[in-house]
């Protein structure tokens, strides 16, 4: 075989395992009333470690996910590809237990990784019917609940991330929500993006934006937020970027 033909196999590959992400994001859309969201991966290489999911449950509920795995490129992007597709499976087993959920995630990375890999993980179940949202967050950016009135309060963290400790005990907090509350979650690629003078984009700088857009929904949200941050930053990446903004109904 020459270098050229393994060059040429090599691209493709991570072409193809590039696609399969990408589908692997998109690739459940629950439909319901009394929740809108939209979510948007901006990967910094073909392949990344950050992820986005919706899946639906029984009993007229929706699983809502946003996840970061350490590092970058492809160790990240196996990382998350166990997180994800360990998510999915423990949601059919458990799903009204965010905190059994993300203990089987945190056992399964534990066992299968090494010491230094490990994923953030935001996980939380609402109840359509009673506009409830049980949720853990293992390790990540605590997201942000945003009232019409524009009082904030945050989905806070409360224990490490997956992947650190076999034996670490998770446990579910639960918000009630109203018509018109706003969730957004994001990954640090936002947060931590910076400008040419090497300053962060910060906390403040995604809760201007969130302010300044003219629009609650969530398609919106997550462009005007995507759009000013390529302004402040100049569109230069040098993390991947998540948001996930969910209205509900």
């Amino acid at each position: 075989m020459t270098t050229d033909s393994v060059a040429v196999d090599v691209t493709d590959d991570w072409a193809v395992a590039s696609g399969v992400q990408a589908r692997f994001m998109r690739s459940t859309a629950p439909e319901t009333r009394a929740l809108m969201y939209s979510a948007r991966c901006r990967q910094m290489r073909d392949l990344g470690g950050d992820c986005f999911d919706f899946l639906p449950l029984p009993g007229r509920r929706i699983a809502i996910a946003i996840a970061d795995a350490s590092g970058k490129g492809l160790p990240a992007a196996l990382i998350i590809a166990n997180v994800q597709s360990s998510l999915r499976t423990a949601a059919l087993f458990a799903p009204d237990d965010p905190a059994a959920v993300v203990t089987a995630v945190n056992r399964q990375l534990q066992a299968s990784s090494p010491i230094e890999r490990y994923a953030t993980l935001f996980y939380g179940i609402f109840d359509e019917d009673a506009r409830t949202l049980h949720y853990v967050d293992a390790g990540h950016n605590s997201p942000l609940l945003i009232k019409p009135g524009g009082s904030t309060a945050w989905l806070e963290a409360d224990a490490p991330p997956v992947g650190f400790f076999a034996d670490t005990v998770y446990c579910t907090r639960t918000v009630q929500l109203n018509p018109s509350d706003l969730i957004v979650a994001w990954t640090d690629g936002i947060v931590e993006a910076a400008d040419a003078d090497d300053e962060e984009w910060g906390v403040q700088g995604l809760l201007a934006s969130i302010a300044a857009c003219p629009t609650r929904q969530p398609e919106g949200i997550v462009a005007s937020i995507f759009k000013a941050l390529d302004e402040f930053s100049g569109e230069a990446q040098t993390d991947d970027a998540t948001i996930l903004a969910a209205l509900v109904g």
